[in-house]
């Protein structure tokens, strides 16, 4: 599901991907439910290609939200996004303890709780979603072997 979920640099919330053709696409809005073109000129980034540097490997976000989710258990965030610096790695090393503190910055601690905040406000199951596109993609390499 995150796959479709779309950051757009220079507006603001999340978008789900509707349709797209050549130079553009299509996408909804999380916050507000309406609808708008972004072209190709446009920075669009899906949430399923994101990842978080730790001191090992890269983490993907829908790792990061999923354990966000079971911190606040199933509620909105406990943190606001205009909390202290401090504050914000505070509170991110209790979600991810092996997070790089050098390269994570808490500009990119708020973004996620921001986007976290909307997922659940328009409850957007990411965890079930991407365990069913999953068992799909297994489904249909079964099939192909077959």
């Amino acid at each position: 599901m995150l796959k479709t979920i779309l950051s757009v640099s220079g507006k603001p919330g999340l978008y789900k991907l509707i349709s797209s053709s050549k130079n553009m696409v299509i996408v909804e809005s999380l916050v507000d439910n309406k609808k708008i073109p972004i072209h190709a000129r446009d920075k669009v980034v899906s949430l399923g290609d994101i990842s978080i540097y730790t001191e090992t490997d890269d983490v993907p976000l829908k790792d990061i939200l999923a354990s966000m989710k079971q911190k606040e258990n199933g509620a909105k965030a406990s943190v606001s996004t205009g909390a202290k610096p401090e504050e914000l790695k505070k509170y991110f090393e209790e979600i991810l303890p092996e997070f790089d503190k050098d390269r994570v910055y808490p500009t990119d601690i708020k973004k996620m709780i921001n986007w976290y905040n909307i997922l659940t406000d328009a409850a957007i199951d990411f965890e079930k979603e991407e365990k069913e596109e999953a068992e799909t993609a297994e489904e249909g390499k079964a099939e192909t072997a077959e």
